[in-house]
């Protein structure tokens, strides 16, 4: 079972950046993203379900970034816009077999490696 994050960069802030977690080896019910920037503790992002789509966001991301999946291809989405220098960390993708969002990290079980999103000009 993996969880392979990418699509992290360098963008300027109100750019736009799409990143991308595809899970191999199994079948999961709800994803998830995290961030953690340095020195800080990890917070939630963004979660949804694989099966009814139902999705979940923490209100610094609300309007600005859309969690999606595509079941076919066993990957899940984050579209992130209008980004500031505070969205600056490492993005994690986590996923479970709940169907049912959750906001905790740990209740997931599955996580990917990170991948590095920094906003500066």
């Amino acid at each position: 079972v993996q969880l392979q994050a990418s699509g992290g960069g360098l963008v300027q802030p109100g750019g736009s950046l799409r990143l991308s977690c595809a899970a191999s080896g199994r079948t999961f019910g709800t994803y998830a993203w995290f961030r953690q920037a340095p020195g800080k503790e990890r917070e939630f992002v963004a979660t949804i379900s694989a099966s009814i789509g139902r999705t979940w966001y923490a209100d610094t991301v609300k309007g600005r970034f859309t969690i999606s999946r595509d079941n076919a291809e066993n990957t899940v989405y984050l579209q992130m816009s209008s980004l500031k220098p505070e969205d600056t960390a490492v993005y994690y993708c986590a996923a479970r077999m709940s169907p049912w969002p959750s906001t905790y990290g740990n209740l997931f079980d599955y996580w990917g490696q990170g991948t590095q999103v920094t906003v500066s000009s």
